[in-house]
């Protein structure tokens, strides 16, 4: 008769399935992430041309910068109605991203896209103007005015942010009737961008205080992209950076949250959507430890500013509580948030782009307290201002701005010029659709076939979005793409109010104002 195995020998017996169990079961995720990971879009730019400043590496080599003990990440955000990822176009969404090599802490700062910096070489616009010539200067330009040393970055458009929402099965969200309000209208826009659908939601009865965060609801991805695109309410580009980096939050707190087979859906869906120079190999290694991650601090960049409300309006960062240009404190104020640096002083660089910006500034009269909108000086995705020194000091140049991703002449504000658009490089006047091969002049829109008209402003446009005619052109004629900003002509907005200077808001606006006057934020509110 055979002895029994003792009791030791089945315990280890059984833990040895388990083990293997486990073994099996972790090859089979990594061999699932790793194909998912080749979906990833690697970037078309050359990231060795990106710039750190001298005085920075210097001081990386020698150890002595806080730099070291992190890692940080650009986050750009593009608009859907451009497919490249690569260039060409702004960037309407700037985030950076600073992780804690020890603690897994990671901290977010939004940089205002309209913000007046040093874009590249001389030139001198909104910080969103860098990604228009490619991702790696738009990363440059990060390093180059705020002393950072970020050599990678991930680009995503309005889809991927959807279809992330949709698959964690929607987010929670608290808003103010003003935002429920802005958010309806948005909604219609990025859904027929995006392809995916939404149900309106129903006003509540309008409160005394619009803007008081007072009533959740529960958002899907058509929503929750609607809501981070919202550019309207008193608190303009900050609050608007402010509700991105919330729904950040929510998503990364969810995702902790889901199983394995959510996470790979939402790879499935997304990673085609993005673009990224983090290899591949980086990103299996920093998945494991993601569960271990904390977000909770985010901030908008600068902390201190006033506006100049020239043509398409300026960011201009300032000294806490005066109207004196400063770059140079708004930095270190973004090294204490980022890396705990009580005591940073910046480089020489910066030293000189604040004082430039202060040299450019001085003639664009009194800084303001309060940015005022209007239609007449509405920006959109790329209708950028751009101000370059013609020997005689700094002058707007944004009339005859020549765009650096395609070369392409935007024009004058007014409308006038030829655009000459990337995908066909027809820069004649007429504007032909790539997805048609028109360029007879009359530019029929693929998703409504409705005619716009010759190309000089003689006919009618009707937005896909809203189904508004622009009427009869009557600010020049000449359509603004919202996928290019390039401006002219009138069109109508999805509130019903017609933007007489011929710009209609890409990327984060959809083409309309408020009330028909100006939007006016206080300095505070904001």
């Amino acid at each position: 008769m055979a002895k029994p195995r003792s009791k030791t020998k089945k315990i280890l017996f059984a833990v040895e399935i388990i083990v293997l169990l486990l073994f099996i079961g972790g090859l089979y995720v990594y061999g699932q992430l790793n194909s998912k990971m080749d979906k990833i879009q690697q970037p078309a730019a050359d990231t060795s041309q990106i710039q750190v400043n001298q005085e920075v590496q210097e001081s990386i080599e020698a150890e002595t910068s806080k730099l070291t003990g992190f890692t940080t990440y650009a986050l750009f955000g593009i608009d859907h109605r451009d497919k490249s990822a690569a260039g060409g176009m702004n960037s309407d969404t700037m985030i950076i991203a600073s992780v804690n090599n020890d603690t897994k802490d990671v901290k977010l700062a939004s940089v205002y896209r309209d913000t007046l910096l040093n874009v590249y070489g001389e030139t001198y616009s909104k910080a969103n103007a860098a990604y228009a010539k490619s991702p790696a200067e738009a990363v440059s330009m990060l390093n180059r005015n705020m002393d950072l040393n970020i050599t990678d970055y991930a680009t995503v458009n309005f889809n991927a942010l959807a279809s992330i929402v949709d698959a964690l099965g929607g987010l929670d969200i608290d808003m103010s009737y003003a935002e429920i309000e802005h958010m309806n209208n948005y909604c219609v826009e990025t859904s027929a961008d995006i392809g995916k659908d939404y149900t309106p939601i129903e006003l509540p009865e309008r409160p005394e205080d619009i803007e008081k965060i007072d009533y959740r609801y529960h958002l899907n991805g058509v929503q929750v992209t609607a809501y981070c695109r919202i550019r309207y309410t008193a608190s303009l580009d900050m609050g608007r950076t402010e509700r991105q980096r919330k729904v950040i939050q929510l998503i990364v707190q969810k995702a902790k949250k889901a199983g394995l087979p959510t996470i790979f859906k939402i790879m499935d869906e997304v990673f085609p959507m993005v673009e990224t120079s983090v290899d591949k190999t980086e990103i299996l290694q920093l998945l494991p430890i993601m569960i271990g991650y904390s977000m909770n601090e985010t901030v908008g960049f600068p902390t201190a500013f006033k506006f100049s409300n020239v043509k398409g309006s300026v960011i201009v960062p300032t000294a806490e509580g005066t109207s004196d240009v400063d770059l140079v404190s708004n930095v270190v104020a973004l090294h204490k948030f980022l890396y705990g640096d009580e005591a940073y002083v910046p480089s020489s660089t910066v030293q000189d782009i604040s004082a430039k910006i202060a040299e450019i500034v001085s003639g664009l009269g009194a800084l303001e307290d309060t940015q005022v909108i209007t239609p007449e000086t509405e920006n959109t995705t790329n209708d950028t201002v751009i101000f370059e020194n013609n020997g005689n000091g700094w002058s707007d140049n944004s009339g005859d701005y020549v765009d650096p991703g395609t070369g392409g002449e935007s024009g004058d504000s007014s409308g006038g010029g030829n655009w000459e658009d990337p995908g066909t490089g027809d820069g004649s006047g007429n504007w032909e659709d790539p997805g048609t091969g028109d360029g007879s002049g009359d530019w029929e829109d693929p998703g409504t076939g409705d005619g716009s008209g010759d190309g000089s402003g003689g006919g009618d446009w009707t937005d896909p979005g809203t189904g508004d005619g622009s009427g009869d052109g009557s600010g020049g004629g000449d359509w603004t793409d919202p996928g290019t900003g390039d401006s002219g002509g009138s069109v109508e907005g999805g509130d019903g109010s017609t933007d007489a200077g011929g710009s209609v808001e890409g990327g984060d606006g959809s083409a309309e104002s408020v009330g028909g006057g100006d939007v006016v934020v206080p300095e505070e509110a904001a």
